[in-house]
């Protein structure tokens, strides 16, 4: 006969008197837990993340916004410079051959 009692299951540990069974679960049921509340915690890291992306984009598309509307403005301004140049310098042209013409006319022209 053998001297372990009928009611002890083979794997019972007799100096704790608990089942390394039971011991072995729960340490693996608290290194899944840890192991979830770490994936957990990237999980919330990439959220934040990706929240913080969707605002970047969403300043750099109102900047984006801004410029291109920044630029249409320069470009109708620097059309309306250049045709003010244009007619100045046109009248200008004018000026220069009436006072020419003027000048040949009263024969003081060199």
């Amino acid at each position: 006969m053998t001297d372990r009692p009928a009611n002890r299951s083979p794997s019972a540990d007799p100096a704790t008197g608990g089942a390394p069974d039971i011991d072995a679960a729960t340490r693996r049921l608290t290194a899944a837990l840890d192991a979830l509340e770490s994936a957990v915690e990237r999980r919330r890291d990439a959220d934040r993340n990706e929240d913080e992306l969707a605002t970047r984009i969403q300043a750099l598309g109102a900047d984006r916004s801004r410029l291109a509307d920044e630029l249409d403005g320069s470009l109708v301004r620097t059309r309306k410079l250049e045709r003010t140049n244009r007619e100045i310098a046109e009248k200008l042209d004018a000026a220069i051959g009436t006072i020419k013409s003027v000048l040949d006319a009263a024969g003081e022209r060199p």
